[in-house]
C-alpha cells in the first residue's frame, strides 16, 4: 500500500461528509418547497459528484504527478454517471411523472409528504440517503487522495465502471422509448433489448459502476484499503437489488398481465448467462 497521511484522508472523508450533509438539505428544503420526496433522487446523482469533485481538489493539492492521475480519473468517471443519472431523474420527474411524487416514495413513507410531514421524509429518507450516500463513496475518496498500488485493478475498474454505465444508460434509453409507444401498440410487460437480458438492467448497471470504483479507487489503492471498503459497493447492491430499488419497483410490476411468465424467464438481476430466474 502506497503512503498515507492519515491528516489528509481524514480531511477528505470529514469534507466528503460535510458535502453529503449540504446535499442532502438542500435536497430536503426543496423537497419541502416542492411537495415531494423525489427530489433526493436528484440529489443522489449530484451528490455522489459533488462529493467527487471535492475529494478529488483535496487529492490534487497533494498529490504527486502519478497519483493525480487517477484523481482526475475518478473524478471523470464519478461525474459523468453521476450527471447523467441527475439528468435523466429530472427529465423523468418533470415529464413522466408531471412533478408529481414518485409511488416508490409514498409507499416507503406510508403516504404522501403533506400526510406524513417533512419530519418523517428527513428521517426515513434524507439522513438514510444522505449516510448510504457518503458510505457508498468511500473508494472514490480513498481513491482521490491516496497513491495507486495495483495499476492494471484501475484499468479493470474502468471496464467494469463501463459495462455498468452502459447498462444503465441503454436500459433507461430503451424503456423511455417504450413509454413513449401507444399503449396499444407495446407489450403489458417490456421486454426487448437489455430488458430481455435481466428484468433491472439499470438497477444492474448502477450496481456495476460502483463496483468498477471500488476496483479503481478502493482494491487499487492496495488489498488493506480494499478490504476496508468492499463493502461499500456490496451495500450499494444489496439496497439496489433489495430495497429502494428492484425489489420495491415489482411490488407494482408484478400486478400487470404476463409479469408472472416474464418474472419466469428473465433472470431479476444478474443478466444471462450470469443470472438465473
Amino acid at each position: 500500500m502506497p503512503d498515507l497521511d492519515s491528516s489528509v484522508l481524514i480531511l477528505a472523508l470529514l469534507t466528503s461528509l460535510v458535502t453529503v450533509a449540504v446535499s442532502m438539505t438542500a435536497a430536503a428544503l426543496r423537497a419541502a418547497q416542492l411537495g415531494v420526496v423525489a427530489v433526493v433522487d436528484v440529489a443522489w446523482g449530484a451528490g455522489f459528484v459533488a462529493v467527487a469533485l471535492v475529494s478529488g481538489v483535496i487529492g490534487l493539492l497533494v498529490s504527486d504527478a502519478l497519483t493525480t492521475w487517477r484523481t482526475v480519473l475518478l473524478m471523470v468517471l464519478v461525474a459523468v454517471w453521476g450527471g447523467r443519472l441527475a439528468w435523466h431523474v429530472r427529465s423523468r420527474a418533470v415529464g413522466e411523472h408531471q412533478g408529481k411524487e414518485d409511488p416508490r416514495y409514498a409507499e416507503m413513507l406510508g403516504g404522501s409528504l403533506a400526510e406524513v410531514g417533512m419530519g418523517t421524509a428527513v428521517r426515513r429518507v434524507f439522513l438514510v440517503q444522505g449516510f448510504a450516500q457518503w458510505f457508498v463513496s468511500l473508494p472514490v475518496v480513498i481513491g482521490a487522495v491516496v497513491g495507486a498500488t495495483w495499476w492494471p485493478v484501475v484499468v479493470l475498474g474502468v471496464v467494469v465502471w463501463g459495462v455498468g454505465l452502459y447498462f444503465e444508460a441503454v436500459g433507461d434509453r430503451q424503456l423511455r422509448e417504450y413509454k413513449a409507444r401507444p399503449r396499444e401498440e407495446r407489450p403489458n410487460v417490456m421486454d426487448e433489448g437489455l430488458w430481455g437480458l435481466t428484468r433491472h438492467p439499470n438497477y444492474f448497471g448502477d450496481a456495476c459502476v460502483w463496483w468498477g470504483l471500488w476496483l479503481a479507487g478502493g482494491l487499487a489503492s492496495g488489498w488493506l484499503l480494499g478490504l476496508v471498503t468492499v463493502l461499500c459497493p456490496v451495500a450499494m447492491t444489496f439496497f439496489l437489488r433489495n430495497v429502494t430499488g428492484a425489489r420495491l419497483l415489482e411490488k407494482k410490476m408484478s400486478q400487470r398481465d404476463g409479469w408472472d411468465e416474464y418474472a419466469a424467464r428473465v433472470p431479476m438481476f444478474a443478466p444471462r448467462p450470469l443470472g438465473r430466474p
